[in-house]
Parts: structure tokens; C-alpha cells; sequence
């Protein structure tokens, strides 16, 4: 199944997110909106797909809480991540990419501080997000 995860990640950007997660998955509704051309596919975290994934980076496979994204085999994570994706989606979203200049550590702290709480302020849900007919093509897993 390795290698399976070495070609999905070779083809693909590929967003992992908290799937029970309210504000994980309207962020993903938010990124489907604006990736126009479609270059991202999306995994939950809790997915087969999104476990495997954890394991060939080393990162935890439980109580995980960023944001990832894959791309040209690297895994970017929390503010690194969401800035990123935002460069990369249609509109104006790509003027926060200026935030690249302040420190990981700078950024992060205001991330955690979201991911810590994210639950308590969004919710979650009891299951993992299902994808519309629409999107099925984009979710992996």
C-alpha cells in the first residue's frame, strides 16, 4: 500500500484534514470554491489514505492537529500549510502569502492557539465529511 501512497502523492497536492472537525471542513468547502482548476485532492486525517500518509512523513497518526499539505513530496503543516494553500487558490487569496516572511514559530502560535480550540468554538461532527457527487472525484479514501 506504500507504493500505492508514494503515486497518489507523486500525481497529486493533496490536503489532509480533520474530518469531524466544523472549521477543518468548512475550510476545505472554502479551498473546493476557489480551486477552480481543481489541483488539489483532499484526505481526511482519519482516512486509510490520510493514515498512511502520517506514517511515511512520521508525523502522529493520533490527536493530529493541522492542517497538512503534500506536495513535491514534502509535508508543509499548519500556518506554512493554509498559506500555501492560499497562494495557490483563485482571488486575492494569495496577498496572505506575505504572512511566509514572519517566523514558523511567530505564526504558529497563533495557529495552535486556533487548533487547540477549534472543537469548543466550531464544533465537531460524529462522523467524517462526506463528499458531494460533485466533489467525489477530489477526496481520496
Amino acid at each position: 500500500m506504500m507504493n500505492d501512497i508514494d503515486d497518489i502523492l507523486a500525481k497529486n497536492r493533496l490536503i489532509l484534514f480533520d474530518g469531524v472537525c466544523n472549521l477543518c471542513n468548512s475550510s476545505v468547502d472554502f479551498v473546493v470554491k476557489r480551486d477552480k482548476k481543481g489541483i488539489f485532492k483532499f484526505a481526511s486525517l482519519q482516512s486509510e489514505i490520510g493514515q498512511k500518509v502520517l506514517q511515511k512523513f512520521d508525523l502522529p497518526a493520533q490527536k493530529y492537529d493541522s492542517v497538512l499539505l503534500i506536495q513535491n513530496n514534502q509535508a508543509l503543516q499548519k500556518s506554512t500549510a493554509a498559506l500555501e494553500i492560499a497562494r495557490q487558490i483563485n482571488g486575492a487569496w494569495f496577498l496572505l502569502y506575505i504572512f511566509m516572511l514572519v517566523p514558523p514559530r511567530v505564526r504558529n502560535i497563533v495557529y495552535d492557539w486556533i487548533a487547540r480550540n477549534r472543537y469548543r468554538w466550531f464544533g465537531k461532527k460524529e462522523t467524517c465529511r462526506l463528499p458531494t457527487p460533485e466533489e467525489r472525484g477530489r477526496f481520496l479514501g
